[in-house]
Formats: C-alpha cells, structure tokens, sequence
C-alpha cells in the first residue's frame, strides 16, 4: 500500500482525513444563515426509496444541502466572479506538496485576524526574500522542492468545529496582506477551518479572496487571475496531527459549480532519497 510521488514515499493504507462529513442532524455545522442538510428518500406516491419501510429494494435519497454554508468543501475563483468558472474544471490535478501550519489569530478591535505576520512566523518566514528557502525546509527534516498547498489549523482547535453554528458569529478570518503573502509564496491551494477566507460581514468587499486568486476584476476577469488554484474551508484537523510536510490527495466530486463538497486527505511522508 506505499507508493511514491517523486522522490517522497507515502503509506495509502494510513490516510488522515480531515473533511466534516455532511450529515442531516443537527451535528452538522452550518454557515452563511441557512438551514441543516437533508437527506430524505424519494416518496412516489405510496412508494417510499428506504428499504426499512417495506416498501423498496434499495434505499433512494434526495440530498439537498449547500457545498459553502454545510462541510468541508473547495472552491476555485468563479465563487467571486461574473463570469463562471468551475471546480469541476479548474482542479485536474490531485496531489500536492503541503504544509500544515498552526495559527492563533490575534485580537484587532473586535475581531480575531490571521495576518501575514501569523503565517510568517508560522513557516519560519521572516522576509519574501527568504520564502522558498524556508517553504523547502520541514520541522520533521524531510526537504519539499516546493509547498504547493498550505492547511492552517487555528487556535483554539476546539472539537465543536465539526458541528459548529457560524453565522452571525464573526469567526476569525484571513488578512489581505496575509493572502497576498501566501499568493506571492506561489502556494497554489489553501485550505482552512473556518466558514471562510473573508470576514462574515465585509460590505461584499472579499478581500482574501480576491488577493489570493489575484482577481483584481470580478466582471471582466483579468489574465493573471489565478484560474487553477483553490481554496478549501470548514476543514477540521485534530490536535494530535503534527505541523510539517504532508502529501495532500484533494478529492471533490464532478461538479459544474463554483465549488463542490470536498475531502483533504493528509499522508505522512515516510521516506525521501534525493
């Protein structure tokens, strides 16, 4: 069950998952002022599509939820444009280099912020200058060409993020200037635990999603506009999961959308040989 991703070897029997599996009760967490999923079997009629009712061979659901507001999902630039541009489309690739950081946002007014000075220090960044010295470098000593996706676990980790009731609570959220450092480290997939990148309440301004897609017009998209990178939010990554190199196996299902409900999966890095 090993298998090798360049020079780094990886164990597919020991995947560490860290989605929120979407469920209709009310531990799933919700976003965005909308309600709890659900899943309920299709009725025609008298027939109902779930085997426990005697009335069907197999059990048939209709799932109606939302990919932003219910779970885990990953989403590509056209959540924040005019024209539509799909996950579906835009992720073709599925493995990456990845780095796991922890953060505690810090206290500005009455927000708690992830500044570029939390992600930094977080990497053992002090300057841009010495970025892709730093990113190459792991505290488990294992050497990364390139971090092509970071994962920001936030403090305090606390369990309820897996069913947590986020609106109108003003999580923390991700500073411009700290999206714009992790655009310009060239880290193509960011993921997240919290509802979202951006402050709940911005007046629709979506700072940090527009810095690290680098969309500078959401109608009439410019060139540079980074049309292949994601971001992944309402991920959930447990305390005993170390800070350091990972390999990362992104899955989303086949969805002609803005977004789509997803599932990080994390493997430790066993081996390298140059």
């Amino acid at each position: 069950m090993k298998a090798k991703i360049n020079n780094f070897e990886i164990d597919l029997s020991k995947p560490i998952d860290i989605s929120i599996p979407l469920t209709n009760t009310d531990e799933n967490p919700i976003a965005w002022y909308i309600e709890k999923p659900s899943i309920e079997p299709v009725v025609f009629g008298d027939w109902i599509g779930k085997v426990s009712e005697g009335k069907s061979s197999t059990n048939f659901n209709n799932i109606f939820f939302n990919p932003h507001g219910h779970g885990t999902h990953t989403e590509c630039l056209g959540h924040i444009t005019n024209g539509f541009y799909s996950i579906n489309q835009s992720l073709k690739q599925f493995f990456f280099t990845a780095k796991l950081i922890t953060v505690e946002p810090e206290k500005i007014g009455d927000d708690f912020v992830i500044t570029k000075k939390c992600i930094s220090t977080s990497l053992n960044v002090t300057s841009m200058e010495s970025t892709s010295a730093s990113l190459s470098v792991t505290n488990a000593s294992t050497p990364l060409s390139k971090t092509e996706a970071i994962i920001i676990r936030t403090l305090p980790n606390q369990l309820d993020k897996k069913s947590r009731k986020y609106s109108n609570t003003n999580p923390p959220y991700l500073a411009e200037e700290a999206a714009i450092f992790i655009r310009e480290s060239e880290i193509q997939h960011l993921l997240i635990d919290l509802p979202s990148v951006d402050k709940e309440h911005d007046e629709g301004k979506l700072l940090a999603h527009k810095a690290f897609w680098n969309v500078k017009d959401t109608v009439n998209l410019n060139q540079d506009a980074r049309l292949n990178a994601t971001i992944t939010e309402m991920i959930y990554v447990p305390d005993e999961i170390e800070d350091g190199n990972y390999i990362l196996n992104l899955q989303i299902a086949s969805f002609e959308n803005d977004a789509s409900p997803s599932k990080p999966i994390l493997y430790k890095i066993a081996d390298f040989r140059f």
